[in-house]
């Protein structure tokens, strides 16, 4: 097998997987596939959408059309050129709790129907089990994944392993751990789906980063059951390369009509927010009156085109660098996301270590949920771990940020400083100029060119979050340095008073000389307010 990755922004990669039936590119939708119940044909969906590859249940067909797909093969039976991926039939285990095949038969049968991703019959953990079932579901599918080797007889699939554990982290953690060491090409992270049902994101985001910070993470990741557009930003910013969708049709059945934000009932819609091609020449007073086959195919057809659109914006926002932005907006479409996000902040450090250092644009900050991104996390680190002012400086001078970037060359920083060169006088060549800034804290001037301290915007006024955020680094800067004076011109309107307090007890902790100073232009406001 080979996985190339050609584009990263967070965990998220554009990469190309190579099979036998073709190279396909991830971050990738697989479209769920059941010939029996089928609204659009595999054939259909491949032309309409230039759909590469697609996903169905190798316990179904066995089921429904046994030897028939032996001697077509899936590819033919489904009437589908691309690259065909196939389910075990762990799904009807978690809803049935059996199926009548082997995990030796199922094996066999998916080399023999000649599938190009097949996947071991792990048992599904499920949601709300006791932990000592959910361990039984982990080491039953480890003892199932490492006979692979002995049963399989062909070389040329490429092998899911899934990954159990429900909302058990800690056999999330066992069972990645040993996964990983099998010689799988992709894995899967099982049981989301009724976590995604229940609308608990934070949830999934403690799954899916556990599962992800103990496999190889060179192999791709499959996320099971991960159907709603709503949700694709959040999968794909954690690193899942794969997820299926068999929502566009199951919602087309019961006449509910997808959005990147959320569904909605067709009785509910006077006009239709869309100008795909199934919705272009249709209004729902025409599609309700449509026959229910008829209608069930409009609206299979339009939940493929958003959900395929949502998956070509995602990829778009990696190539640019700004995939936690398109995160962000999606987040807001729904409380459950936006906590998902929040949890976030538990796993900063993993999200830092594999994001790219560098963009080809600058950042879009809009609130504390910023304060997260990579990019404020290795500032953070870095600045603390690595940096040292110049050795000759004892005076620290901490300035106000401006609307303009770098902060050196602003004519607000150049008219302060000329403002103080007379109260420092022999003490020049003493000082250190730095700025005071939100999301990052203290910027060196001899830094604040550097990538992404220049290149981002930021909302303002600033929420009460990032302003602690920014106190916390400008305290924590002080006291770490060896200084033996800050010289401190004060932005009393913008941070609230809480810089100038932290400096005062920073420099009383420390014993450090403080001297408050205020801009020209804040004295002739202060003098104006005191005649007034």
């Amino acid at each position: 097998m080979s996985f190339e990755i050609r584009e990263r922004d967070l965990l998220a990669r554009i990469g190309r997987l190579e099979t036998k039936s073709g190279t396909i590119e991830t971050p990738l939708l697989l479209p769920v596939i059941n010939p029996k119940i089928q609204p659009i044909s595999p054939k259909t969906i491949q032309e309409t959408f230039k759909c590469t590859s697609l996903i169905t249940n190798a316990y179904i067909i066995k089921k429904h059309y046994q030897n028939k797909a032996i001697q077509k093969g899936i590819h033919n039976l489904l009437d589908f050129s691309g690259v065909v991926m196939t389910d075990s039939g762990a799904y009807q285990i978690l809803v049935y709790g059996d199926v009548e095949v082997t995990p030796e038969e199922i094996v066999q049968y998916q080399e023999n129907i000649n599938t190009d991703i097949a996947t071991i019959l792990d048992v599904p953990t499920g949601w709300g089990v006791s932990e000592r079932y959910a361990q039984q579901t982990v080491n039953e599918t480890l003892k199932r994944a490492k006979q692979l080797t002995k049963i399989k007889t062909r070389d040329d699939l490429l092998w899911v392993g899934p990954v159990q554990g429900g909302q058990y982290l800690d056999l999330i953690t066992r069972s990645a751990r040993e996964m990983g060491k099998l010689p799988f090409q992709i894995h899967a992270l099982g049981s989301p789906t009724p976590v995604m049902e229940q609308y608990h994101f934070d949830t999934l985001v403690d799954m899916i980063m556990t599962a992800k910070m103990n496999l190889p993470l060179e192999r791709p990741l499959h996320l099971f059951g991960a159907g709603h557009p709503f949700m694709f930003a959040l999968a794909i910013a954690l690193g899942c390369d794969f997820f299926d969708s068999a929502a566009y049709a199951i919602y087309a059945r019961e006449d509910r009509y997808m959005t990147e934000q959320r569904t909605i009932k067709l009785d509910k819609l006077r006009y239709f927010p869309c100008s795909c091609p199934a919705c272009a020449k249709n209004d729902p007073q025409n599609v309700k009156a449509l026959t229910k086959a008829e209608r069930q195919k409009m609206l299979a057809l339009h939940n493929l085109y958003v959900s395929f659109s949502e998956l070509k914006r995602i990829k778009q926002a990696i190539t640019e660098g700004r995939l936690w932005e398109h995160l962000e907006l999606r987040a807001h479409g729904h409380p459950a996301l936006l906590q998902a996000l929040k949890n976030l902040k538990k796993y900063s450090k993993f999200l830092e270590k594999h994001s790219p250092a560098t963009k080809k644009s600058g950042l879009f900050f809009f609130s504390s949920l910023g304060l997260t991104r990579p990019e404020v996390t290795r500032y953070r680190r870095k600045i603390s771990e690595r940096y040292s002012p110049p050795k000759e400086a004892k005076i620290l001078v901490l300035l106000p940020q401006t609307p303009m970037r770098p902060f050196h060359k602003s004519r607000e920083h150049q008219r302060m400083l000329k403002e103080n060169e007379q109260r420092l006088g022999d003490k020049l060549h003493r000082t250190h100029v730095c700025t005071y800034a939100a999301p990052f804290g203290v910027i060196p001037t001899e830094l604040d060119q550097i990538y992404p301290l220049s290149q981002y915007e930021i909302a303002t006024p600033f929420d009460i979050e990032t302003i602690n955020y920014v106190v916390k680094q400008v305290a924590n800067y002080i006291t770490t340095m060896n200084y033996e004076q800050v010289i401190l011109l004060q932005d009393v309107e913008t941070w609230k008073g809480k810089i100038t307090t932290a400096c005062k007890e920073a420099c009383e902790k420390k014993k450090k000389s403080l001297t408050l100073l205020q801009s020209k232009k804040a004295q002739k406001q202060n003098s104006k307010t005191t005649l007034t």
